[in-house]
């Protein structure tokens, strides 16, 4: 992908000009970023698919002034009638399940995978909606079926409306009104409202990427790290020149000081934060898991591989990571590795030039089903 290169995924700007002007800052409309789109499947598999137990569904009616939130796995008996007005089934990870979806999600590739978050598809009835919102990650709105009336706006008042199963602005003012075709695609960083109403049947795919919530990641770095196999020495808080006191509630500065040195053990050990960064962030998604197939041993690896598209795999300067696992990696292996984690496949002739170390981790990956030999 040439990122200086216009294309009119994004309405005839290089992905470059994209992230300078739009990303995190102003929405973008761009009409026919997709011409031909066309659902990546039909109604009733979208139905179908809402019926698993590894796919994550929701369903969100109408009714009168309130508003109904069910949470799948849903049978088709238990969905509404398509010609009922005012519904909406919201179906997660479509990526995981369907190559078009995952092809479609490639095409945003300019974007770092560590923001990845997933492919939404959403099937609405004439009036369905989810009512106006604003989310805390940014996304790419594709209209793939029918028509859909979005309102946009920034929001000054983030109040909710009281006593709703979904989130509800009480105070939405939209400033920007448009009715999307198929093919059109909508970009809304994160904290903009937003109201998307079907006009009839209408298939919507949301592309969207997570924003990490500092407190939240601060958590899951400091329970990673504690985790580690590596980490602490098996000290234990001494204090023999603790004197009898008169305020036993009161926490001792030592015991404080002990706390934050433990802290900083965590954090000084070489590579601790990068390893546990990157394990958390290529964590694959709830309700994730994979099928290790006979691929044919190490020899497979030969015909080239390519990573499942339910895998996550990142890298940095020292680590490769992969589905919530890290691994060290130099020199060519390194380049090649990375080269898989960005491409998502590497070509046999590749593969071919990769050590014998490297090959036997592959193969590992491959007993796992994270990678599997390429497909023709």
């Amino acid at each position: 992908m040439d990122l200086n290169a216009p294309t009119a995924l994004l309405g005839g700007i290089s992905p470059q000009t994209f992230m300078r002007r739009h990303w995190q800052k102003k929405p973008l409309l761009v009409r026919q970023a997709l011409p031909g789109v066309t659902p990546p499947l039909a109604r009733a598999a979208l139905f179908d698919l809402a019926a698993g137990e590894d796919v994550e569904s929701r369903l969100v009616q109408r009714e009168g002034e309130g508003w109904k939130l069910s949470h799948g796995p849903f049978t088709r008996r238990s969905l509404p009638p398509a010609s009922r007005p005012g519904w909406t089934l919201l179906v997660q990870g479509l990526n995981l399940h369907l190559p078009a979806a995952h092809e479609l999600l490639r095409r945003f590739a300019f974007i770092p995978e560590a923001r990845l978050d997933d492919l939404m598809l959403s099937w609405a009835s004439d009036g369905g909606g989810v009512g106006p919102h604003l989310d805390s990650y940014d996304v790419f709105l594709i209209q793939v079926h029918g028509q859909r009336r979005w309102r946009i706006g920034p929001v000054a008042d983030e109040t909710l409306v009281e006593n709703m199963p979904v989130k509800l602005l009480r105070h939405f003012e939209p400033a920007e009104e448009w009715v999307l075709e198929p093919g059109d695609m909508l970009y809304l960083p994160p904290r903009w409202g937003h109201d998307g109403i079907a006009e009839g049947e209408c298939m919507t795919a949301s592309a969207g990427f997570r924003v990490p919530h500092a407190y939240g990641l601060a958590r899951e770095l400091l329970q990673r790290l504690a985790e580690d196999d590596e980490v602490g020495d098996g000290a234990l808080y001494r204090d023999p020149r603790q004197p009898a006191t008169a305020t036993p509630g009161e926490i001792p500065p030592a015991l404080r000081a002990f706390a934050a040195q433990a802290l900083d053990k965590l954090l000084a050990r070489r590579g601790a934060l990068d390893r546990a960064l990157g394990e958390i962030l290529s964590e694959p998604k709830p309700r994730v898991w994979f099928e290790g197939e006979d691929e044919g041993g190490e020899e497979a690896i030969d015909y080239g591989i390519e990573l499942d598209p339910k895998s996550r795999m990142l890298y940095d300067e020292r680590h490769l990571f992969l589905n919530g696992e890290s691994f060290v990696a130099g020199g060519r292996d390194a380049r090649l590795m990375r080269r898989l984690a960005d491409t998502r496949v590497l070509a046999a002739r590749d593969c071919a030039a990769l050590s014998a170390d490297a090959r036997e981790t592959v193969a590992g990956w491959m007993d796992s089903g994270w990678v599997r030999r390429s497909r023709p």
